[in-house]
C-alpha cells in the first residue's frame, strides 16, 4: 500500500480518488497532480481525475496510466480540457478492439501531435483518422469468433509526429489511405509501410509532402545555375525531417551542391525562388570567394568572417543580376535592434545580423554607431571592385575586437531574427594547419609535399549514415568525418621499435618469403605475346625449311601469379590506450605502436598494397580519421614519422570511420580487400547514452563492407570482448588476452588470414 502520510490532505483525497495500487504511479503522481493543477481549472482536475482513474481500472497495467498522467494536462492546456474525455474514451475503444499494444504509443505520442496540430477539430480529425485505420485493418480469424490486432496501429501511432511534422493533415490522411488499401491483407508488409521502412512508405510520403520538392524541379535548378552562372554540379537533396534539434544547412563540397529535399513558400518567395536563392548565393562563394587558413581564429572570430564575406558575395551577385535582391531581402530577417539593450545574453549574432541587413537593404533604419562605422567600411573597400575576402577577414576581426562584450561568453545566445536561411554554412572557406614540430617554421616556408598535407587537412567532412537499430532505419548524414594527414614526429622511434624486435623480424621473413607471389609466370605458344619465344620459333623455321607447316605460336607472354591483396589497417586512438597494458610496464598505446610497425614492415615484405588510418571521435558531428599511410606511399621515413607521432584521446565511434576507410579500400583494384581493425574496446561516444546504438551501427558497416567485397577482421585487446565483438564482427575477430604478445600476434594473424 502506497505511503500517504507525506502527503497533504489534498492530494491525499486526489489519491484516494485514483484508487491506484502501483508503485510506480505512487512516485511521480505528485509531480502530476502539480502540473495538472498549474494548467487546469478545478473541473478540468476532478476530469483528469476520473479519466486517469479508469484508464487505471482497465487491467492492462501501470504503463497506460503513468503515460496518460503525464500527457493528458499539456493536451488538455493547449486544446481544451474536453479533450481529456476524448484520449480515455479513445484508449478504451483501442483495448475493447483487441488492439491494447497500441494504447501507449497511442497515450505517448497525442502530445506531440496535438502540439503539431493545434486545434482541437485536427486533433479531432486525426482520431477519426486513426479509428478509421484500427477498424479497417483489425481482422479476424475464418471461421472463428476471435479477433486478431491491427498489425500497422502501433507503429503508425509511433511515426505519426514525425509524419506531422513533414505532411499536413490532408496528406497524412493519403499516407495512411495507401497503406491500408494496398497492404491490409499483408500484415508484414503493412508493418513496414507504417513504420517508415518500406520504399512505397517513403515515396508516398514524398508524393503528399507540401511545398516545392527538389527532386521535381532539379532540370529547372540546373539549367539556372548554368544559364545564369555557368556552373554545372550534382545537386544533392538532404532531409530536414531527421533532427530536430541541429537543422542541416545547404553547403557544398567535391560531391556536390547540398539542398533541403523540399522548401515551402516562405515570406512571400516560392519555393522555387528559395531555391534560387541558396543556389545564387553558394554560386557567388563559388566564384568569388578564396580560402583562408582559420587557425588562430576564435569561433567568433569565424563567424564574424563568414558574415562579411557572405554580404561581399551576395553584393556582387547583386551588381550582377539586380534582381536578387528583392528575393535576398525578402528572405532576410530584420533584427530588432532594440534588444541590443538585453543584458546577460550573448548579442554577437544579432550585431552581426544588422549589419549584414544594413549592407543589403540601404532602407534599413538602424542607429549603432559601431554597426554604421563597419557598413562604411564595408562599402569603402567594395569601391574599386577589387576586393578579396582577406579584405573582409580583416575588416570581420576589426569589429569583433571593437564590439565584443564580456556577455557574448554566455550560454544565452540571442538568435531571433538572426538566422538567414537561404545561406550555406561556408565549410568551403576554411583551411586549418596544425602547428609544426618546428616553433619558427612559417608558411611561406612550407615545401610542396608540407603544403600539400596542410591542403588536407582543411578538407570538408564527408557525412555519413549511421543505423538506429531501435527504428530499424538510417539516419542520414549522421556521421561527420574530418579527415586529415598525422602529425609527424621521429622515424627513428619505429626504427628503434625494428630493431628491438630483431629476432621476431628474421622468423617473420621465413614465413613472408612463403607467402610472396612469382611476380611472372610465362605463357608459351601464343600468336599473340609480349615476346618472342626462341625455343619454338627454331622449331617451326626448321619445319618450314623442311617444307612441313610451321607451328604459328612462336611467341610467349607472361601474367602475374599469386596473391592480389590490398589491406587497410584502421587502429582505435580512443583515450583507453593510455593506460597501461596489464602486467606490463608499457601503454597499450605503445604497444599497438610496435604491432603495427612490425605488421606494416611484414606486408611491405610480401609486397601487398596497404594504408594505415588511425580514428578517434567526440560526438558525431566529430570524428577524426587521420590518414598515417596511404596506398601510393612507400613505407619510408615519411609514414613511420606519423606512426611514431600516434597519441589517444577522445571516444570509439567505429562504424562511420569503417564506412571512411571502405571508401579507399574499394578504389583499390585488387581481387581481395581486407580491412583490419586494431582496438581494445568497444564503440562508444559521449553522445551516446544506448550502449547498443554504436554496437549495432558497427555491425551494419560490417554488413555493408561485406557487400562490397571488404573482408573486414578485429583484433580486440579488451579481456571482456566477448560480450560484444560476436556481435559485431561474427566469427571474424581474435581476442588477444595477453596485451605485451601484441607485437608478435599481430604480424601472425596478418599470415594466417592471407596465405
Amino acid at each position: 500500500m502506497p505511503d500517504l502520510s507525506a502527503r497533504n490532505s489534498k492530494m491525499e483525497m486526489y489519491w484516494l480518488k485514483l484508487g491506484c495500487n502501483f508503485a510506480q504511479v505512487n512516485r511521480i503522481f505528485d509531480d502530476c497532480m502539480k502540473e495538472a493543477k498549474a494548467l487546469l481549472t478545478d473541473q478540468g482536475v476532478m476530469s483528469y481525475i476520473e479519466n486517469a482513474r479508469f484508464i487505471g481500472k482497465m487491467g492492462r497495467g501501470p504503463e497506460p496510466l503513468l503515460v496518460y498522467l503525464e500527457e493528458a494536462p499539456g493536451v488538455a492546456a493547449k486544446i481544451g480540457e474536453h479533450a481529456l474525455v476524448e484520449v480515455c474514451e479513445f484508449t478504451h475503444y483501442m483495448s475493447t478492439h483487441t488492439n491494447s499494444q497500441a494504447m501507449v504509443p497511442f497515450l505517448q505520442t497525442i502530445g506531440a501531435v496535438t502540439r503539431r496540430l493545434h486545434t482541437a477539430e485536427q486533433v479531432q480529425q486525426y482520431l477519426r483518422l486513426i479509428r478509421d485505420m484500427l477498424d479497417r485493418t483489425t481482422g479476424s480469424v475464418h471461421g472463428r469468433e476471435t479477433t486478431y490486432p491491427s498489425p500497422g496501429l502501433p507503429a503508425l501511432l509511433e511515426q505519426a509526429p514525425r509524419l506531422l511534422t513533414q505532411l499536413s493533415l490532408e496528406g497524412f490522411a493519403n499516407w495512411v489511405e495507401y497503406g491500408v488499401k494496398y497492404y491490409n491483407n499483408h500484415p508484414g508488409r503493412q508493418v513496414d509501410y507504417f513504420s517508415l521502412q518500406s520504399a512505397d512508405a517513403v515515396a508516398v510520403m514524398q508524393r503528399e509532402r507540401h511545398g516545392t520538392l527538389m527532386v521535381d524541379n532539379e532540370r529547372k535548378l540546373d539549367h539556372y545555375l548554368r544559364g545564369l552562372w555557368q556552373e554545372s554540379d550534382y545537386l544533392v537533396p538532404y532531409s530536414l525531417a531527421f533532427d530536430e534539434l541541429r537543422k542541416p544547412m545547404p553547403y557544398y563540397d567535391d560531391l556536390g551542391i547540398r539542398l533541403p529535399d523540399v522548401y515551402d513558400d516562405d515570406r512571400g518567395v516560392s519555393g522555387i525562388n528559395r531555391y534560387r536563392a541558396a543556389l545564387a548565393h553558394m554560386a557567388a562563394h563559388r566564384r568569388w570567394s578564396q580560402q583562408m587558413v582559420v587557425d588562430n581564429w576564435s569561433p567568433f572570430q569565424r563567424v564574424a568572417v563568414e558574415t562579411f564575406e557572405d554580404c561581399r558575395v551576395e553584393y556582387l551577385a547583386i551588381q550582377r543580376f539586380p534582381g536578387l535582391r528583392k528575393i535576398f531581402l525578402a528572405l532576410h530577417p530584420i533584427p530588432d535592434e532594440t534588444a541590443l539593450q538585453l543584458e546577460d545574453t550573448s548579442l554577437i549574432n544579432l550585431r552581426l545580423a544588422l549589419v549584414s541587413r544594413a549592407i543589403l537593404d540601404p532602407d534599413f533604419h538602424y542607429e549603432n554607431a559601431d554597426v554604421r562605422e563597419f557598413v562604411e567600411r564595408f562599402f569603402a573597400e567594395m569601391k574599386d571592385g577589387k576586393s578579396t575576402s582577406m579584405d573582409m577577414a580583416s575588416i570581420a576581426l576589426s569589429f569583433i575586437a571593437r564590439t565584443r562584450r564580456q556577455s557574448d561568453a554566455l550560454p544565452n545566445t540571442y538568435f531571433d531574427n538572426t538566422e538567414v536561411d537561404y545561406r550555406d554554412d561556408n565549410r568551403h572557406l576554411w583551411i586549418y594547419i596544425e602547428q609544426g614540430d618546428d616553433e619558427e617554421d612559417t608558411f611561406e616556408h612550407l615545401d610542396k609535399k608540407q603544403k600539400q598535407e596542410e591542403e588536407l587537412k582543411g578538407l570538408p567532412p564527408r557525412h555519413y549514415h549511421e543505423w538506429d537499430y531501435n527504428a530499424m532505419h538510417y539516419r542520414p548524414d549522421w556521421v561527420s568525418v574530418y579527415e586529415g594527414l598525422h602529425p609527424r614526429g621521429n622515424s627513428t622511434l619505429i626504427d628503434n621499435l625494428l630493431a628491438k624486435h630483431s629476432q621476431l623480424a628474421k622468423r617473420l621473413k621465413r614465413m613472408l618469403d612463403m607467402l610472396k607471389p612469382q611476380d611472372k609466370v610465362r605463357i608459351r605458344y601464343q600468336e599473340e605475346g609480349s615476346e618472342l619465344d626462341l625455343d619454338v620459333a627454331i622449331r617451326s623455321l626448321i619445319d618450314l625449311k623442311g617444307g612441313a607447316s610451321p607451328d604459328p605460336r612462336i611467341n610467349m607472354s607472361h601474367r602475374t601469379d599469386g596473391r592480389d591483396i590490398a589491406v587497410t589497417i584502421l587502429l582505435d586512438l580512443s583515450q583507453s590506450l593510455s593506460e597501461k597494458a596489464h602486467g606490463c610496464n608499457q601503454t597499450i598505446l605503445e604497444l599497438s605502436q610496435e604491432a603495427v610497425s612490425l605488421l606494416a614492415w611484414s606486408i611491405d615484405q610480401v609486397g601487398d598494397p596497404f594504408s594505415i588510418a588511425g580514428f578517434h571521435s567526440n560526438t558525431r558531428h566529430d570524428v577524426r580519421f587521420h590518414h598515417i599511410k596511404g596506398f601510393s606511399e612507400k613505407w619510408g621515413d615519411e609514414v613511420k614519422s606519423r606512426l611514431a607521432a600516434m597519441e589517444a584521446g577522445y571516444s570509439t565511434r567505429m562504424g562511420g570511420a569503417m564506412r571512411h576507410a571502405a571508401h579507399y579500400l574499394k578504389a583499390q583494384k585488387a581481387d581481395k580487400k581486407l580491412m583490419l581493425i586494431l582496438t581494445d574496446g568497444e564503440p562508444a561516444d559521449i553522445d551516446v547514452d544506448d550502449e547498443k546504438l554504436l554496437i549495432q551501427d558497427a555491425k551494419q558497416a560490417v554488413n555493408e563492407l561485406d557487400r562490397d567485397g571488404i573482408y573486414t577482421y578485429c583484433i580486440n585487446l579488451d579481456p571482456k570482448a566477448d560480450e560484444y565483438v560476436s556481435d559485431i564482427f561474427g566469427r571474424q575477430y581474435t581476442i588477444i588476452d595477453h596485451i605485451d604478445r601484441l607485437p608478435e600476434r599481430l604480424p601472425e594473424l596478418f599470415i594466417s588470414l592471407t596465405k
